[in-house]
This record gives structure tokens, sequence and C-alpha cells, in this order.
């Protein structure tokens, strides 16, 4: 008994620890809910790259998902569609104009030597062979004499390498530094400078902190392996989602209602007890979904309901098999470790299938199709926990070792069970003196 009240205190726990996640912490809603963009983006040939493969379509995703990411928009999506083309979600962005221009941008940095005329006047600028690819990370800053806005940039050990090569050979020279394209200044070099460090600092004028940190979060997510053209874009507006959110409230609340109403009827004390059950299970798995965080969805909300089908049918098997029990004349306490043992293998093979069903889903579905296999795989694994562990000591607690003298609150006639104990006693008389059936 002292272990079932430990496993029932930390239950508690558990479920207080949730509904502090559950009020404190915001639910990531995804596009179809709270609205925003979507666009769709195709990769573009050229000179350089005049065939779009697997592998430049993998480099571009990871760009355009860095460069999306850096704009502080969280929960979007980067999806790869068809072979030269990516669907771009951001949840929440109602004006996708910053968006469309910071997606689109190059990211492209170029650190260039003069090219001299006869006379030695700088007419040009050759490239040097350090780009922003020698990058480590980059950072905004200013200068502590006048307070300007600067790009700090620190190379990565091959970079620093170059640069101090570079610096060597421009000694008492200019160095310019250009970004896609537009020089943005060209500091005349008076040392080799080790370390790997060097500043940007914006030409006359300085910077905005606008444009150097624009340009931070484009250096910092990498240049775009091949230019990418938005070919559509389409807006899903917040009435929609607001009203798809509604909806399913309502159509939660039903469905649980209906399935507690059922239990209750039908099993009496014990479909109460699988109704505080599934409280406790509704609110865990929600806390987790914020703490993971799961970006919810209409998909994902589905997968969730249809995870509280699952969990009550887990709860069916065991009553069902403590029933029989019951009717065999087993005392209470045999009747539901008993009902749980026999109910386990069944549970267990049911959800595995469906996990392994789940993960398939999530590995080659779309994203709406991923929505829905991870919120239902958190929800089958954790319906398992409620089954097994909060209905069964929810029923230990409440009955203990105690004999069975209302069968009726078990959804049992009288009849049942005191038949099943005469036939019992019987048999255990036979035994005793050693007459067999």
């Amino acid at each position: 008994m002292k272990n079932k009240l430990i496993i029932f205190w930390l239950i508690i726990a558990l479920t207080l620890g949730s509904i502090f996640v559950v009020y404190k912490k915001p639910t990531s809603l995804g596009l179809d809910l709270v609205g925003g963009s979507r666009l769709i983006l195709e990769a573009q040939t050229s000179s350089a790259v005049p065939k779009i493969t697997p592998e430049i379509m993998d480099s571009l995703q990871y760009a355009i998902e860095n460069r999306v990411n850096a704009m502080g928009v969280g929960e979007t999506l980067v999806q790869k569609v068809g072979t030269k083309r990516l669907l771009v979600e951001i949840p929440n962005i109602k004006d996708t104009t910053k968006a469309k221009e910071f997606i689109g941008q190059t990211a492209q940095l170029e650190f260039k030597r003069p090219k001299m005329s006869p006379q030695g006047e700088v007419i040009g600028w050759e490239s040097t062979g350090l780009t922003g690819k020698d990058l480590k990370k980059s950072l905004v800053g200013s200068t502590p004499q006048t307070g300007e806005w600067m790009v700090e940039l620190e190379f990565n050990a091959q970079g620093a390498k170059k640069f101090y090569e570079l610096t060597k050979e421009l000694t008492g020279k200019q160095m310019a530094i250009f970004f896609n394209g537009v020089m943005q200044s060209a500091p005349r070099v008076n040392e080799p400078i080790a370390g790997g460090r060097a500043q940007i600092t914006g030409g006359e004028g300085g910077f905005e902190y606008a444009e150097a940190k624009e340009m931070v979060d484009l250096l910092n997510a990498g240049a775009l392996p091949v230019g990418a053209e938005i070919i559509q874009e389409e807006s899903v507006g917040p009435t929609l989602g607001q009203d798809s959110i509604n909806k399913s409230k309502v159509a939660g609340l039903i469905g649980i209602s209906a399935v507690m109403i059922f239990m209750i009827v039908y099993y009496r004390v014990l479909g109460l007890i699988s109704c505080f059950a599934l409280l406790i299970y509704a609110l865990i798995n929600f806390a987790i979904y914020k703490i993971v965080p799961v970006t919810l969805t209409m998909t994902g909300i589905a997968g969730f309901i249809l995870s509280i089908g699952m969990a009550i049918d887990a709860n069916i098997l065991i009553f069902e098999r403590t029933k029989e029990e019951l009717k065999m004349g087993r005392s209470l306490f045999t009747a539901i470790n008993s009902g749980f043992d026999r109910a386990f293998t069944s549970i267990f093979d049911s959800n595995v299938s469906t996990i392994m069903t789940c993960l398939i889903l999530y590995w080659l579905g779309a994203s709406m199709v991923k929505g829905f296999a991870l919120t239902l795989i958190i929800g089958v694994c954790l319906s398992m926990f409620s089954a097994i562990t909060v209905t069964k000591n929810f029923m230990h607690l409440i009955f203990g070792t105690s004999e069975l003298k209302y069968p009726q609150l078990f959804g049992l006639k009288k009849e049942e069970i005191q038949n099943a104990y005469k036939a019992e006693e019987t048999k255990r008389e036979k035994a005793k003196f050693g007459v067999l059936d």
C-alpha cells in the first residue's frame, strides 16, 4: 500500500506540473490555424549551375531554413516539392514583403584586391578567393569612438589563414569588401592581420542598425547555392484559422463528453475512474505538446483526438478482462491484477502496430501528415502509461483488497458474482479433499 501511495502522489505531482506548463507556456499553432503566408520557390539555373541536382536542392533547403529561422519566426516549414521547388510556410506573418526580400537575397560576401593601371591607379577589383564561405560567424557591433554600427566578422581556421595572407599581400594597399555585388568599404591595410577577425564599417555615414542586422543574419544563414525565384504566394486568413480552432474545440468536447458518459453508464465506478485517468492523460499530453514543442495543426488535433479514443480503448480491455475474472469467482484484488495482466498483451500489440505506422507516416509523409503522426505517437505512448499506471493505481487505492459487495458498481449482476463464488468455493472444497471433476 505504501508503494501505491507513493505512485499516487507522483501522479498528482505530474498532473499539477502539467497544469502549470499548460497555463504558462504558449501553444504553437500551425499555418492552417493561426494564419500566415505560404510561398513556393523555384531554383534557377545559370551558367555556373546548368542543372539542379538533389544535392543542390538539399543545400538550398538548408540555406532557406537558416534564413527563415534567423528572422525569429517560430514553427516555419521548408519542404521540397518536386525536383526544383521549395514550399515555405511562415505562420503569423501577414506582410511577406520583408520575408520575400530576405529569402531571395544571395548573401554573397567577397574580399577583393585592387586592379592597378600602369600609372598606379585603381581601375577595378578582382577576386581573392576569400568569401563568406570562410566565415565562422558574424555579429553586430559598434565603433567605440563614434558609436556607429558595424559588422564584426570571425573567420574559420581556413579563412583566418587566407585573411592573414591576403592582408600581408595587400599591406600598404586597399582591400575592398563587397556584399551582394555592392562595395561596402575599401580600407587601407596597414599591416598583416592575424587572429581571423575583421570589421565592415559601412563606408561614409556608417550602417543603420537594421542594415547591419540584416547583413549579419544573411551571412550567418549562408549564401544560397543557386538563385531562387518566388513563383507563388498565398495567404491563410486568421478568420479561417480561428473558425477551425472553435470547431475543433466543440468537436473535442462533444467527443470526450460522449465517451465519458458511456464509460460511466456502462462501467459505473470503473468508468468514473477511467474518466479521471483520461483527464490526467489529456493534461499531460497537452503539456508534452508545449514542452517539445509540437506545432498543432488540424491534422495534429485529429491525431490527439484519435489518441484519446485509444486511451479509452485500453481501459475498456482492462475492465472487460477484470469483469471476466470476477465472473470466474476470483477475489477483487486478484481480478484487478489478472485483468491488467491479461489485457496488457493486446494493448501492447495494438499500440506498437500504431507507433510503427506513425513512424512510417512521419518519415515519408508531407507536413500535415507528419503533424498527425507526431501527435498520435505521443498520445499512444502516453496512453499506455495512463492505462497501466494511473488507472491501475486508482483501482488499487479505491478497492484495495476488499471484497466485491456491490457488483452493480462494476456493471455486473449480483447473481453472476454469487454463482461464480459458489462454484469457486465448491471447487476449492473438492480440491481440499482430493476430489477431481
